[in-house]
């Protein structure tokens, strides 16, 4: 009966979760628009810190419960998520067109923010001073993105938002500020709800079967962090709107390391006992075969979205088998 209950909860923290980062995707885009920030620039900040919004206050729990390895593999599990099942989805459902910004600035920069990540992860230990350096990454990320919006063409010219969209968010009053400020809060608690929901009973179900903790965060947790992700993915796809799936799965990759990883270090240390070398290599490995991806036709057809799902699923198959220590190290 215990269990049962436990199991409850989770439902009830994913359902939190996902709807909690809705409601803040829904009014931060919304004021983003407003203020006439353009629409890829809101995917890949707004958008991809809403959707990340889960890993960051899953990743400060566990962090605070001494779980330091549900934090990294809630991230790491989060990220290799984005880019072979979110793209693999979206991509099966229908071929995704690439915007040329995500393979010259985005990518690169991902790419880097890994590197760093891993390299910090070398003494299996992120520091607060690490931390900050990673938070400071962010920050940077955010004002150039922000400036370059600027130079860029207005969102009316998206096909991201129509121009009924553009011209409502812009032409609101005070009445619809408000509104949008309210999604916002209501996204906010409901967050930190699931999160706490979440980590707390999914991990007692899990040890209960005797799973370790890097596996509670590479799989549980990161899957159900990136739940946003997905279904965000899922209707993008169906609507046609690629610029939002691709920039939206991996700005949240760019925020959860530095923004999520970088927020959690800083408040405290954070020690890695059981994330394997594998999980980084991963990690890694997804993020660079994407790029060749993309770079074919400026688009994810159908049998790379395919690939990637198979590597998805070979991933959390083998990882497990190693944590049950079926598979040698």
């Amino acid at each position: 009966m215990e269990t049962l209950e436990h199991f409850i909860w989770i439902i009830a923290g994913f359902t939190a979760l996902y709807y909690g980062a809705e409601y803040l995707v829904k009014g931060a885009a919304e004021i983003s628009l407003r203020f006439g920030i353009s629409p890829l620039v809101v995917g890949l900040t707004v958008v991809a810190f809403g959707t990340s919004a889960p890993e960051l206050l899953v990743c400060l729990e566990a962090n605070a419960a001494d779980m330091a390895d549900q934090a990294f593999g809630t991230v790491i599990g989060s990220n290799i998520c984005n880019i072979a099942l979110i793209l693999g989805v979206g991509a099966l459902i229908r071929p995704i067109g690439v915007n040329r910004q995500i393979i010259r600035r985005e990518i690169p920069i991902l790419i880097v923010a890994s590197a760093v990540f891993i390299l910090m992860l070398w003494d299996n230990t992120v520091y607060q001073w690490e931390g900050w350096v990673l938070f400071a990454g962010i920050v940077i990320y955010v004002i150039t993105s922000l400036r370059q919006s600027e130079d860029e063409l207005g969102a009316e010219e998206s096909e991201d938002f129509s121009k009924e969209e553009v011209e409502q968010a812009r032409k609101g009053g005070t009445k619809e500020l408000l509104f949008s400020l309210m999604w916002i809060a209501i996204g906010l608690v409901a967050l930190k709800f699931g999160s706490t929901w979440l980590v707390v009973h999914g991990s007692e179900v899990a040890v209960s079967f005797g799973v370790s903790q890097a596996i509670i965060g590479l799989v549980l947790l990161a899957f159900g962090t990136s739940l946003p992700e997905l279904a965000t993915s899922i209707v993008a796809a169906r609507k046609g709107h690629g610029d939002i799936i691709t920039g939206n799965a991996i700005g949240s990759c760019i925020f959860n390391i530095l923004a999520v990883i970088g927020v959690t270090a800083m408040v405290s240390n954070m020690a890695a006992l059981r994330i394997s070398a594998i999980d980084l290599w991963v990690m890694m490995g997804v993020i660079l075969l994407i790029a060749p991806m993309m770079l074919s036709r400026m688009k994810l057809s159908k049998v790379e979205g395919g690939i990637l799902l198979g590597i998805y699923f070979s991933y959390i198959i083998v990882r497990s088998l190693l944590d049950k220590g079926i598979l040698g190290a």
